[in-house]
């Protein structure tokens, strides 16, 4: 089961540099995240999102691959793959899985004006060596799905110096 932890960043750069971060640690094997997502605040008020995992993309994607090799048994490759994309990218827009949007856009109207908030959904993580390569972008947790107690000890490895 994925545990759910929310930062909150003074900025956007910062909370972009920490989604740079988790590609690293995860090509590192140190974290896998089940989804990802970036949510700040414009100084003008307008809330912006940006999701790592586009299920849209990933429908059509593989369902042009599937409708194509569908498409080759009946000697029509290019309509195949035109129709496997078409419904591939329904199905993938009718799919909501990893962190739900509407919780991202509640949290998100909660962030001050200039601030960003990260959202991960994490499957397994190696939590020493994340928190330690977290700690010098001063982040601050908003929410988690973690338990009290682990939420309590992520909050003070965060917070030591």
């Amino acid at each position: 089961m994925a545990d759910l932890v929310v930062l909150g960043f003074s900025d956007r750069e910062k909370a972009d540099a920490v989604l740079r971060l988790a590609k690293d640690l995860s090509h590192q094997e140190l974290l896998d995240l089940e989804d990802a997502a970036l949510a700040w605040r414009t100084m003008d008020g307008k809330i912006h999102v940006r999701q790592s995992y586009n299920p849209t993309a990933s429908g059509a994607a593989g369902g042009a691959l599937w409708g194509t090799l569908l498409g080759m048994l009946f000697l029509m490759p290019v309509f195949g793959a035109a129709v496997g994309a078409a419904t591939g990218a329904v199905a993938g827009k009718l799919s909501d899985v990893g962190i739900n949007d509407a919780f991202v856009k509640e949290i998100a109207g909660t962030l001050e004006p200039g601030s960003a908030a990260v959202f991960a959904l994490v499957r397994r993580s190696t939590p020493d060596r994340v928190r330690e390569a977290l700690r010098p972008f001063s982040p601050h947790v908003l929410r988690t799905s973690l338990t009290k107690g682990r939420e309590e000890e992520l909050i003070a490895a965060l917070h030591s110096v």
